[in-house]
């Protein structure tokens, strides 16, 4: 299964009338928030294959030609505080949007809201295990977790919740987004314990 990681960054190569060709192989798209609505529908309709998403704490409100206010892409599916199973792909997907609070703006959380946010999908996630033999395969979040990609300035701190969801669940990805990457000698994909948590700033294809 080959993901298309998306975050950030409206993308060139993606927000092209080639992208068919270019990304082909994709089996699913996962945006990890901070992207138009328009540019995700952009992706759905030509790609015609699933979309998942989570907010990041600058949304795009966009006005309807009927006065709807939308900020989250047509057709795509939002995983915040969702445990989502993929049966298509045999995938089990959760998900946390936003970031830590740093000026008070929206989707913007204390370590504690994220905290409470995370203990709801507890119950799902355990359920999945006498489901399907396994918690969790993709953790998608705006934000770092804590000491992994994460920075030290506030606003880009990582969330302690989402550090404690991979010691426990230990999902195969953890797909995150916020930090943006500008030079090529930062990592952008850390092995951590049985987790590759991969920050897809622009686009990341996956191999999963």
């Amino acid at each position: 299964m080959i993901i298309l990681g998306l975050s950030d960054l409206e993308e060139a190569v993606v927000y092209s009338p080639n992208i068919k060709e270019r990304f082909s192989q994709i089996d699913l798209v996962i945006s990890c928030g901070d992207l138009a609505a328009g540019y995700l529908e952009y992706v759905i309709s030509m790609l015609d294959i699933p979309l998942y998403f989570v907010q990041g704490n600058h949304v795009y409100p966009v006005e309807m030609p009927d006065g709807e206010i939308r900020s989250a892409p047509d057709g795509g599916v939002n995983l915040h505080r969702n445990v989502v199973y993929d049966r298509e792909n045999d995938l089990i997907l959760a998900g946390i949007e936003g970031s830590l609070r740093y000026n008070f703006g929206p989707y913007q959380y204390t370590q504690q809201r994220m905290w409470n946010m995370v203990y709801r999908l507890v119950p799902r996630l355990l359920l999945n295990k006498l489901r399907y033999g396994r918690y969790l395969d993709v953790f998608v979040t705006h934000a770092a977790a804590t000491g992994i990609h994460d920075e030290d300035d506030h606003a880009h701190q990582g969330v302690d919740a989402f550090r404690w969801v991979i010691d426990t669940f230990k999902p195969r990805l953890h797909l995150h987004g916020h930090v943006h990457v500008y030079n090529p000698l930062i990592p952008r994909e850390t092995l951590y314990k049985s987790t590759r948590v991969i920050n897809t700033y622009g686009y990341r294809e996956i191999t999963l």
